[in-house]
């Protein structure tokens, strides 16, 4: 059997087990990146999960600097595609443990999140400005993770008619299909413009209805987000990834003295103790200069 038939009937066990069409474009995205990976290490898939690719590939997603919860993410639904091979009688037993694959933050940790100093967002701008060394879409993806504390599925689901250039205003499709608005900052509303009216234009996918597409797809999906994050990272000397650049967001307007509801509106949390679990516990880099003024 064909690695699409292998997708193409998780989708259908997908929908079968009640699953939400986000959630199964998530899930499907996955499984290809994985089968991508797969395929390149061993040949044709053939419906046999290993444990060794299983933690290999875990392996390599840490060491390409991706986010804890997009790693554990994609363990799960790793997790759902062991069972639906096993129901398809592909696989004998389980490899995939959510229990033991998932990264963990020990129990009572205090969450400390990872953000940008001053001097690096600094630093990260004036990189930016250097058309040889980064596209306009890629300085727009940047932009627009740095302003608007964007998931990254957040960023690669935004279609051209969520922007409204006259009321400089950004509609979101969050969560659970939940909208929400957000100012788009000048700097930005410029720079899209920019790219809608060059690269974008130009691009082979320019009836598009997403504002992020590539040069063999209609809508850029979120790996490839990572890989020029990743890309640009290793240029700079920084590590870049997706909520690196949320959690900057957010701390910055905490520390500007925006209050917490605004806050969690902004960044589209349900509940504002969300908001306050991830933020109100500060970065260790504030920390030592709270200290410091003692």
């Amino acid at each position: 059997m064909s690695e699409v038939n292998f997708q193409g009937n998780f989708r259908k066990y997908l929908l079968e087990d009640g699953k939400s069409r986000a959630t199964i474009e998530s899930y499907m995205g996955d499984i290809r990146k994985y089968l991508e990976w797969l395929e390149n290490k061993q040949g044709t898939f053939e419906g046999q999960l290993s444990r060794v690719s299983i933690t290999s590939y875990r392996n390599q997603l840490e060491q390409q600097n991706y986010a804890v919860n997009t790693i554990n993410k994609k363990i799960n639904s790793l997790h759902s595609f062991n069972h639906y091979l096993i129901r398809e009688g592909f696989c004998e037993k389980l490899v995939v443990f959510p229990n033991k694959d998932k990264i963990k933050i020990a129990n009572g940790s205090e969450k400390e999140v990872a953000v940008f100093s001053d001097d690096e967002v600094e630093q990260l701008l004036f990189f930016l400005e250097k058309k040889d060394l980064v596209s306009l879409r890629d300085r727009t993806i940047l932009l627009t993770l740095l302003y608007t504390g964007l998931r990254v599925s957040e960023v690669v689901g935004l279609k051209i008619q969520d922007i409204d250039r006259l009321t400089m205003n950004l509609k979101v499709v969050g969560k659970g299909g939940k909208y929400r608005e957000l100012p788009i900052k000048p700097e930005l509303a410029e720079t899209i413009k920019s790219y809608l009216e060059t690269e974008r234009k130009d691009s082979p996918f320019a009836s598009s209805d997403y504002l992020f597409v590539t040069q063999r797809a209609k809508k850029m999906d979120t790996d490839t987000v990572n890989k020029l994050l990743n890309k640009h990272g290793k240029a700079l000397g920084m590590i870049l990834y997706p909520h690196k650049f949320r959690h900057t967001f957010c701390t910055r307007l905490l520390k500007k003295g925006v209050d917490l509801t605004t806050v969690a509106k902004l960044a589209g949390h349900a509940n504002i103790q969300t908001t306050a679990s991830f933020y109100i516990n500060t970065s260790r880099e504030d920390k030592q200069e709270a200290v410091g003024l003692l």
